[in-house]
C-alpha cells in the first residue's frame, strides 16, 4: 500500500522553485512543470499509439520515474545533469544512488515496480516511451522559457539557451505529434491554454504555504489514482482511463476558473448550471483546437469526471466500484474509477489544508475542511478496494 511518507515526497514538488537564478514575472514551481510535461507527452503519444511497441501504462510509468528523479536532483543545474548523462558509467551510478534514496518510499509498491523503476534509467536504450517523454520535457521547459524570455532580454545566457532548446527539440522532430504541432497553431494553442491551469491557483482566496496551482493539483491526483489502480490489480485500460482522468479533470476550469465546493453548493442547482456552461465552453473553445482523434478522450476526461463507468458494445453504462472490481476489471469494459477518483480529488485537498495550517495560515476555512474531510472519510471507509479511511487517519 502507498505510504503518507511517498505522498508527502510527491506534494513536496509544490515547494520546488524552478528558474530561480532568473528574473521570473511569476513563479515556476516543479509540480506545475511535471504536470505540464504529462499533458504534452499525451498528446504526443496519441500520434504514436499505434506503433508495435508503444503501451500507455509505459508513458505512465516512465513520467513517475522521472518525476521521482527530479524531486530528489532538483538542486542538480539541467547543464551539470547533462553532463553527467554522458559519462555511461557515471550515470548508472548516479541513479542508483537515487534509487536508494527512494528505496524505502517505493518498497510497498512492490518488487517489480521497484525493478522497474531502476531498470529505466539504467537501460540506456531509447525506448518510444523515453522519447516521448524527453521530447515532452524540452516542450515544456522551452514554453517556460519562452516567458522568462521576455523579462530577462538581455541576459548573459538567454541566447545561449535559446539556441540550446532548438537544437535538443531538433533530435525529436521525427515524432508525428511535434510535427503536428509546428504545422497546426491550433494544436499548440491547446498545449498552452493547459498550461495556463499553471497561472491558476487552488484556494485563490487565502493565504497559504505552498500554493498550489489547477495543473499540479491535477497531476497529484493522477499520480495517486496510477498507485492505487496497480494496487487494486487494475486492467491496463482502467490505469489509462484512472490516471488521465486524474490529469484533465479541471480542464474546464481554465474557462470558468476555480470556484470551490462551497460556492458551488451554496444556491440549489449551481453546480449544475456551472458544469452545462463547462461543457457549452469545451464544445466551443476546446474542441476546436484539438485533433478529432482525441475529442472523446477529452469529453470522458472532463465530463461527469467522477462518475465510475464502463462501455458495454459501445454504449456507457454506470457502475458501483465494487462491480468493477468483481464484475469489470477487464480492458474490454474500459472502466474508469470516478468515484476513487473523486476521494483522490479530496485527499489532495485534505493535504493541502493541513499544509496550510502546519505553515502557520489557520484560518477557519482550512481547519473546516480538514474536519470534514476527515469526518466523511472515516464513514465511507473503502471504495473499490482502497481504504480511505485508513488513508486519511495517516495524516
Amino acid at each position: 500500500m502507498v505510504k503518507k511518507e511517498l505522498i508527502l515526497k510527491i506534494f513536496s514538488a509544490s515547494y520546488m522553485q524552478r528558474w530561480n537564478d532568473k528574473l521570473r514575472p511569476m513563479q515556476f514551481i516543479e509540480l506545475d512543470k511535471q504536470a505540464h510535461k504529462m499533458v504534452i507527452a499525451y498528446f504526443l503519444g496519441k500520434f504514436e499509439e499505434e506503433k508495435s511497441d508503444f503501451n500507455w501504462i509505459d508513458i505512465i510509468e516512465a513520467g513517475i520515474f522521472e518525476f521521482l528523479q527530479r524531486i530528489v536532483i532538483t538542486d542538480i543545474k539541467p547543464t551539470i545533469l547533462y553532463k553527467i548523462k554522458e559519462d555511461e558509467k557515471r550515470y548508472k551510478e548516479f541513479n542508483l544512488w537515487i534509487y536508494k534514496q527512494l528505496e524505502p518510499l517505493i518498497e510497498p509498491l512492490g518488487k517489480e515496480f521497484c525493478d522497474r523503476f531502476i531498470n529505466y534509467f539504467l537501460d540506456t536504450k531509447k525506448s518510444i516511451a523515453k522519447r516521448i517523454l524527453s521530447a515532452a520535457h524540452i516542450y515544456s521547459s522551452k514554453w517556460e522559457f519562452e516567458i522568462i524570455e521576455r523579462a530577462n532580454p538581455n541576459g548573459y545566457d538567454i541566447d545561449f539557451i535559446k539556441k540550446d532548446f532548438e537544437e535538443k527539440m531538433e533530435e525529436y522532430y521525427d515524432l508525428e505529434g511535434l510535427k503536428q504541432l509546428a504545422l497546426y497553431n491550433s494544436y499548440k494553442k491547446f498545449i498552452d491554454l493547459c498550461g495556463q491551469l499553471r497561472f491558476q491557483i487552488r484556494w485563490a482566496n487565502l493565504h497559504r504555504i505552498p500554493q498550489t496551482s489547477v495543473l499540479g493539483h491535477s497531476l497529484f491526483v493522477a499520480m495517486l489514482s496510477y498507485f492505487f489502480s496497480i494496487q487494486i490489480n487494475a486492467n491496463p485500460k482502467r490505469v489509462y482511463n484512472n490516471y488521465f482522468t486524474g490529469l484533465f479533470h479541471d480542464l474546464p476550469e481554465v474557462l470558468t476558473r476555480d470556484i470551490i465546493s462551497p460556492v458551488k453548493k451554496s444556491i440549489e442547482g449551481l453546480s449544475d448550471l456551472i458544469k452545462s456552461y463547462e461543457k457549452e465552453q469545451m464544445e466551443k473553445i476546446v474542441y476546436p483546437l484539438i485533433p478529432k482523434r482525441i475529442h472523446d478522450d477529452i469529453e470522458k476526461f472532463t465530463e461527469d469526471e467522477f462518475q465510475n463507468f464502463i462501455f458495454i458494445d459501445g454504449k456507457k453504462q454506470t457502475v458501483s466500484s465494487d462491480d468493477i472490481n468483481k464484475k469489470y476489471n477487464f480492458s474490454e469494459y474500459e472502466p474508469r474509477d470516478g468515484e476513487i477518483l473523486k476521494a483522490f480529488d479530496e485527499l489532495s485537498a485534505y493535504i493541502e489544508a493541513i499544509a496550510a495550517v502546519e505553515n502557520g495560515s489557520k484560518v477557519a476555512e482550512f481547519t473546516n475542511a480538514i474536519d470534514f474531510l476527515k469526518e466523511k472519510y472515516q464513514k465511507k471507509g473503502v471504495i473499490g478496494g482502497v481504504n480511505f479511511k485508513e488513508l486519511f487517519e495517516e495524516f
